[in-house]
């Protein structure tokens, strides 16, 4: 018997359903970003990236740099360990109390990256409250679904942002149950938020847990950068907030933020948290002056927001089919993942722009998309020359656009 059948067997389905993902080799340089040179089959390539989360460009700004260069020359490059066991280094309980402060919370707790935070987060937190009910939007990612399915608890899914379908479940469960609700703040496929005050009156009304996830949010919105709940003056409403190091801040590494006693109770308890290797120091010193900085500075989060209106602004009169985005970011409906990849082939190899397709499981299938995400070092030149490469492509490719007069309201 020859195992190997099986996995070729599994690659090939990825391929005959035209969801096989093709990786390209980047190579990004500071001080050019979004600007990279792409090793790709016929040599080394100029491009611009525009499907990148870094959304700030905090991972080129140069004292987060220095941060970690210098961190490193001090402290050297690895963890040494857990965090039970010499994994606990300065930078690292620095940064904690840099994310509790952010989000106005007694504590906080690191882990080694956002979908590590979530499903480990969520799974212990459920386990630790007797008889509880996980309500879950139904839009969540796929790292808090897997955290609502390794609690082993009862769950229910609510329509996505569906005030009314969540009342009901919640009236259903009875005041007595525990429950928890999970949901997101910008949903990072359609760039939509969430209603957070609603949910929060929700949950003060049926005696239910609040955990919200503000990774595609933090460092972008609100007067610190705390994310859509600071912006809505609602963070002191929420029990835990989840985000990532990874994304705005420009570095790697998830969070949790909360109150002391349930920070610490995840601590004690989290198997994702506890057997394995903490963030090295290095990396936690450049976190902590990511965040630092972007809570004192506005310049990159108004430079973001301007840039990708401008975007939006400019795609849709182009006749694009731009999709409604109330956040930084921007997805074009293609709705044919085949036609989304060569899509996004065309844009690489015919005019030196970087942008992944977005297919299913991702996205359900007919709403297969590219995902821009434009940042302050975006100029209006390159939105220009995004808008006229998209159009080349979408004519090329035979997409439909829409027609100018429906594309200017």
């Amino acid at each position: 018997m020859t195992y190997k059948r099986f996995f070729e067997d599994a690659v090939a389905r990825l391929k005959d359903e035209r969801r096989y993902r093709v990786f390209a080799d980047l190579e990004r340089s500071v001080g050019r970003f979004p600007r990279a040179a792409w090793h790709g089959p016929e040599g080394v390539r100029d491009v611009v990236i525009w499907c990148s989360n870094d959304y700030l460009g905090m991972g080129h700004h140069p004292d987060v740099i220095e941060a970690m260069a210098g961190c490193a020359r001090r402290m050297g490059t690895g963890a040494g360990g857990t965090r039970n066991i010499s994994g606990t280094s300065h930078p690292v309980v620095e940064l904690e109390r840099e994310l509790a402060d952010l989000h106005g919370k007694e504590a906080a707790l690191v882990f080694t990256s956002g979908y590590v935070s979530n499903q480990t987060g969520i799974s212990t937190l459920a386990r630790l409250i007797p008889d509880c009910l996980i309500l879950s939007d139904a839009l969540n990612h796929n790292s808090m679904i897997e955290g609502v399915r390794q609690s082993g608890c009862a769950k229910q899914v609510f329509r996505h942002n569906d005030l009314e379908h969540l009342e009901q479940l919640l009236k259903a469960a009875g005041a007595e149950r525990n429950k928890l609700i999970v949901f997101e703040s910008v949903y990072s496929m359609d760039g939509d938020t969430s209603p957070i005050a609603a949910i929060c009156d929700l949950a003060d009304r049926y005696r239910a847990m609040t955990y919200i996830d503000e990774v595609h949010a933090v460092g972008m919105y609100g007067p610190r950068g705390g994310g859509i709940a600071e912006r809505d003056g609602v963070m002191h409403r929420l029990d835990i907030v989840e985000g990532t190091l990874g994304k705005a801040f420009g570095v790697m590494g998830g969070y949790i933020a909360g109150d002391a006693v349930v920070i610490d109770a995840v601590r004690s308890h989290a198997a994702g948290f506890i057997f394995t290797t903490a963030l090295p120091p290095a990396i936690a010193s450049a976190a902590a002056v990511s965040i630092r900085h972007l809570k004192a500075s506005d310049r990159e989060r108004d430079a973001q927001q301007r840039q990708a209106a401008r975007t939006k602004r400019v795609l849709a009169l182009a006749g694009l089919p731009v999709m409604a985005s109330e956040t930084h970011i921007v997805p074009v409906l293609v709705g044919d993942a085949e036609k989304c990849k060569a899509a996004s082939d065309r844009l690489l190899r015919q005019h030196g722009i970087y942008i992944q397709p977005i297919n299913y499981p991702t996205v359900p299938r007919g709403t297969e998309r590219l995902r821009i995400t434009p940042g302050p070092a975006h100029t209006d030149a390159m939105i220009d020359d995004l808008a006229a490469s998209l159009i080349e492509t979408w004519l090329a490719l035979d997409l439909p656009l829409k027609p100018w007069a429906d594309a200017a309201e």
